[in-house]
């Protein structure tokens, strides 16, 4: 079966280190788009030690964006875990070309770096750490 966009291999390098990178506290996010010209998934920032409101700034007001986010959860029972959370993220007025290119590119994307937890996100404001902690404990 043929992709839509290829992942460069240097970003999926770079995400199995973010997966395995250790971390004391904070939040870690790599930001990943497609380079529309040569249909590759590549990467745009790399963020460490940033607040979801912070990570809602950077994310473009009208261009799609794929995050791969490293979040602090702390439990009810004292215990932290840093879970690895793929953000989906297709901003409402986005053209119809743009949205089906990153729209056909996700499960792509997911699979080759297997990322297991998904949300998708039309507006930035939605990150929270109320809502992100909604989404993975239920």
């Amino acid at each position: 079966m043929s992709n839509t966009c290829e992942i460069d291999p240097a970003l999926v390098k770079k995400i199995e280190a973010f997966r395995f990178a250790k971390r004391s506290q904070g939040n870690a996010a790599l930001i990943c788009k497609i380079d529309k010209d040569r249909l590759l998934v590549v990467e745009d920032e790399d963020e460490d030690s940033i607040s979801l409101e912070d990570l809602a700034e950077l994310l473009p007001e009208n261009t799609p964006r794929y995050v791969v986010l490293s979040y602090e959860l702390k439990h009810d029972d004292g215990r932290q875990s840093y879970p690895l959370v793929f953000i989906s993220y297709t901003p409402r007025g986005v053209s119809p070309a743009l949205n089906m290119l990153y729209t056909s590119a996700k499960t792509h994307f997911q699979n080759t770096v297997n990322l297991g937890k998904v949300v998708d996100i039309q507006d930035a404001e939605t990150l929270t750490d109320e809502w992100m902690r909604s989404q993975l404990i239920r």
